[in-house]
């Protein structure tokens, strides 16, 4: 695909439509490619630890703990470093990175020196580089469409996102099956070529200018913290999103390990929860800018911050046997597809009032607050399971979940009928003054 020289009045930002927008399609293209490979990724990994090293639940949960501290380290730096620079070639140069580490796993394996302590080093570079990576991925949209695009963009990106997380759950099932979970992994790393191949054809509006005198990183760091605490619908959000975050933590550390072992799915049945979780979550993202043209932003969010814990409960009683199998597949479906449709429309708001120069910082700042806790829920659930058992942990996931729902249905979001758009847009550079 080779994308056209465009003049300043025909920038990415500028066009009024997505169809035939060939920088947003290579951008959709290069990271669908990305998660196909991540979940591969998502269904080799527990086998690989659980059925072949025979991972204990402290292990396991070491392992959920290595691959989300650098978020709690690194997603304030990584939000001023893609402000600063630009965010194709942060993209691009991410994406090779996690190539690069994500092939030790099927190297180890075909040399025979496969191990935890592998695992735990290439989780932790991996979710180091990912960081990055991701806070260029969010904040680099913006800059490709047009403000009164951004819902459908999203929600495009959501959907297709789902579909490549279905994909390549069945694929990744059917990989481990034939090849083995270790060697699966060499999908993932393709997937990561792909997705750097295709970033490299991406083209953005201009960027507002930096400032000519560059501030230290803490200053930086600092305005994208100011930004979100004094933002009146910002603030809310971010703040259930953690408790989101830290409750959606608690469960995921032993969710796979409670369905191979206690459930007793098998790969299959774990490839087969995880690929209707995605079709799910394609449903919910198609579905989303619909919604909230008929409800508006706040009941969504509201009523998909609900479901999600509602939809966990299945999960709490499962036992082994095709009839559960089919609750949790469609209990699972459900959850995504309410996770999706509640998060694209989360995202559309921040960005339609955020300004461009701070896209990154609030997103990261976000991100921090969200995603930071999550390796501490890691450690807590593993204490948790420790001293009591892993049920327990599941239903204590489910209710800081339900705690969450409850707390934005209290906030000034819930009553939110239309976007949010700025106070004042100038007419030529509204794309900017919307990002």
């Amino acid at each position: 695909m080779t994308l056209p020289a465009r003049s300043a009045v025909t920038t990415p930002a500028a066009v009024a439509s997505l169809r035939g927008h060939r920088s947003f399609i290579a951008y959709l293209t290069g990271e669908s490619a990305s998660l196909i490979g991540t979940a591969v990724h998502g269904v080799a990994l527990p086998t690989l630890a659980i059925l072949h090293l025979h991972a204990t639940p402290g292990q396991i949960a070491l392992l959920a703990f290595l691959s989300q501290i650098p978020t709690f380290a690194l997603a304030l730096p990584a939000g001023a470093v893609v402000d600063r620079h630009g965010k194709k070639t942060v993209l691009v140069v991410s994406d090779l990175a996690a190539a690069a580490v994500v092939a030790v796993i099927p190297a180890t394996t075909a040399l025979g020196t496969l191990s935890m302590p592998v695992l735990y080093a290439v989780a932790l570079m991996l979710a180091a580089v990912t960081v990055l990576h991701q806070a260029a991925a969010i904040a680099i949209v913006p800059q490709l469409v047009a403000p009164g695009l951004l819902q459908q963009a999203n929600s495009r990106i959501g959907a297709a996102f789902g579909a490549a997380d279905t994909a390549g759950t069945y694929l990744g099932t059917a990989v481990v099956a034939v090849v083995g979970a270790g060697r699966a992994f060499a999908l993932d790393v393709v997937s990561y070529l792909v997705s750097a191949c295709c970033a490299t054809r991406i083209r953005t509006a201009h960027a507002p200018p930096s400032p000519k005198v560059r501030r230290r990183m803490a200053a930086d760091i600092w305005e994208g913290l100011l930004y979100v605490a004094r933002t009146p619908l910002v603030r809310p959000l971010v703040l259930c999103l953690a408790g989101t975050g830290f409750g959606s933590a608690l469960t995921s550390t032993f969710w796979a390990f409670h369905l191979l072992t206690t459930v007793r799915t098998g790969t299959t049945g774990l490839g087969v929860i995880m690929g209707v979780s995605g079709a799910g979550c394609l449903a919910g993202a198609l579905a989303a800018p619909r919604i909230v043209r008929r409800f508006g932003p706040g009941p969504v969010l509201v009523a998909g911050f609900a479901m999600y814990p509602l939809m966990s409960v299945p999960l709490l009683f499962a036992g082994p046997g095709p009839l559960w199998l089919l609750v949790l597949a469609l209990a699972g479906g459900l959850q995504l597809a309410a996770a999706a449709c509640a998060g694209t429309t989360q995202r559309s708001v921040r960005q339609q009032i955020c300004p461009p120069s701070l896209q990154a910082r609030a997103q990261q700042t976000s991100t921090w607050v969200v995603s930071g806790s999550r390796p501490f829920a890691a450690l807590a659930a593993g204490a948790l399971a420790s001293a009591t058992n892993v049920r327990t942990v599941l239903l204590a996931g489910v209710l800081v979940l339900a705690a969450t729902a409850l707390v934005l249905w209290r906030s000034p979001v819930a009553r939110l009928t239309t976007m949010p758009v700025p106070a004042s847009t100038a007419p030529t550079d509204a794309h900017r003054s919307r990002s």
